[in-house]
């Protein structure tokens, strides 16, 4: 099996981000209430409807395209600005995703059975 060298892979990244002229830092503020946590995004120079927020294997993750040119091609490469594992506290399925004015905002709902759930079992004979 061959292995992997992953410091060319960070070579690699910092390369394509030196020839695209850098990214700009995303502004991001994370709120806590009694229903949940908010996060609220902004990217200078990205407007909020390239944004896309997914979830997948319990991991949420905000990420935009980038084009780079190469051999006279077009390539749509994706940019991670957000990638984090969802606590077991926060209602996946009740995650959501709006804009307001220039920002993203992701709704994070706790989930109320993290609480303590409890239910008496019939033992079965």
């Amino acid at each position: 099996m061959k292995k992997h060298n992953y410091l060319d892979l960070g070579t690699a990244v910092d390369v394509l981000n030196t020839i695209n002229g850098g990214m700009s830092e995303p502004q991001m503020i994370v709120n806590h209430n009694h229903e949940g946590r908010e996060i609220r995004m902004r990217i200078p120079g990205i407007s909020r409807d390239s944004l896309h927020v997914e979830i997948h294997n319990n991991s949420l993750t905000i990420y935009h395209y980038t084009t780079l040119l190469s051999q006279d091609m077009m390539i749509d490469l994706p940019r991670i600005v957000y990638s984090k594992v969802i606590p077991y506290f926060i209602d996946i399925n009740k995650i959501s995703a709006h804009t307001e004015d220039e920002d993203l905002i992701v709704e994070l709902p706790y989930n109320r059975l993290s609480n303590g759930f409890h239910r008496d079992l019939k033992i079965q004979e």
